[in-house]
């Protein structure tokens, strides 16, 4: 039978509680889980992760709890590395504390991220076994099943490439690398990870590929920078830049037939690119000679100076880029059918020329941009049929006769 009053009662209640307690929070309630007041509740979720129970000293059901939230409190609080901190809050002493987390009944237990930007309210079974499965299931990951599958997955671990905030530029920023951002917390991640390792182990001998995770609990800025916003999330990148997000199934079948795609698509363009480079006369004395018609190509060497007395419409791209070889043909049709006009249809391959790419702030392929004696006039964002980019290409012709 729940305990319930009045608002009066309730305002009594708390007097009369506070006054016999105020020296003694922990009365009744052990001391292996921690107490909390305002300060220090801030201080210890940003250290770790807390399975916090909210509590009052007069409540029938929160005494009942009390033993087995110490029983906790013994297991977790005494491991030296434990990623969780078992902990309490007294609702008669830290009144403004419990209303902040809107706490209207007791005993209410939640857990909290670290740094407290999320968390989970419990309601499930009060014993200790249940409470104990529920924080190495949500939090601790270390049960027994767990272990054993840690062990039986040594070799699998060493096919994985494990990412952090320190490692992570330098160590994609060559070759294709499918990632996994997760925390280990996530229900979904756990169910993953076996499936995810088996993926890492497929192709493990696999040259100029490789599967990786990196751990956003641990490792924010990147995860932030890349605007991880659930878990898992998967995402390809290509040479350092992100390409795609994985949104398939994640059984390791399908896993594969990404990959395996992905790594065909890169591999087709660089054959094409290269049949291309075998075929050019004179590739860089024709941009000098020729500024008209045709697609030119645009280097580290010859961008600035190309573009400083041109109208210039410029398509950065990758040779892997499937957006990029659709509008590839459209591009030459563009560039023969503005033949004749004052104006030059160009490219920059970012996977060769990135510094030029990094300096005119390209995020993704194809990009295009129009230029008018080396300023940067504008972004084109419409459709890539080759009547709209015509038109925006005469817009800009309109425009330079205006002035």
């Amino acid at each position: 039978m729940y305990f319930s009053c009045s608002a009066p009662l309730v305002a009594s209640c708390l007097f009369f509680s506070s006054v016999l307690i105020s020296s003694r929070a922990d009365d009744g309630h052990g001391s292996a889980s921690v107490s909390y007041n305002q300060d220090s509740f801030k201080a210890g979720i940003d250290a770790k992760m807390n399975f916090v129970m909210f509590f009052a000293p007069w409540c029938g059901h929160c005494k009942s709890l009390a033993p087995t939230w110490n029983e906790l409190g013994k297991i977790y609080n005494k491991l030296d590395d434990s990623p969780v901190t078992i902990a309490k809050v007294d609702c008669t002493e830290e009144t403004a504390l419990c209303a902040d987390h809107e706490v209207t009944g007791f005993p209410t237990l939640k857990l909290f991220e670290k740094g407290g930007k999320s968390f989970k309210r419990y309601s499930g079974k009060r014993d200790l076994e249940s409470l104990k499965n529920y924080v190495q299931e949500q939090v601790v990951g270390q049960d027994e099943q767990a272990q054993k599958g840690e062990a039986a997955s040594e070799e699998k671990a060493d096919s994985l490439v494990v990412l952090t905030d320190d490692n992570f530029v330098a160590t994609v920023a060559s070759g294709a690398f499918f990632i996994k951002f997760y925390a280990p917390w996530c229900g979904h991640c756990k169910k993953l990870a076996p499936t995810w390792d088996e993926l890492a182990e497929t192709y493990a001998s696999r040259k100029g590929v490789s599967v990786a995770k990196i751990d956003c609990t641990q490792s924010t800025v990147i995860c932030k920078q890349y605007e991880v916003r659930g878990y898992p999330t998967l995402l390809w990148f290509q040479d350092g830049d992100k390409v795609a997000k994985y949104q398939g199934s994640r059984s390791h079948e399908a896993l594969k037939e990404y990959v395996d795609n992905m790594l065909e698509t890169a591999a087709g363009a660089k054959k094409v690119e290269a049949e291309e480079q075998k075929t050019e006369d004179e590739p860089k004395q024709d941009v000098e000679v020729d500024v008209k018609g045709d697609v030119k190509d645009l280097t580290e060497e010859n961008f600035k100076p190309f573009l400083s007395s041109r109208l210039v419409f410029v398509k950065f791209f990758a040779p892997w880029c499937g957006h990029c070889k659709r509008l590839a043909p459209t591009w030459e049709e563009l560039a023969a059918k503005v033949k004749g006009e004052e104006v030059t249809i160009a490219k920059v391959d970012c996977t060769q020329h990135k510094s030029v790419c990094d300096a005119n702030q390209v995020r993704g392929y194809p990009t295009l941009k129009i230029f008018r004696n080396g300023e940067h006039v504008a972004d084109y964002k419409g459709s890539r049929s080759l009547d709209d980019l015509e038109q925006f290409v005469s817009q800009n012709l309109n425009k330079r006769d205006e002035l």
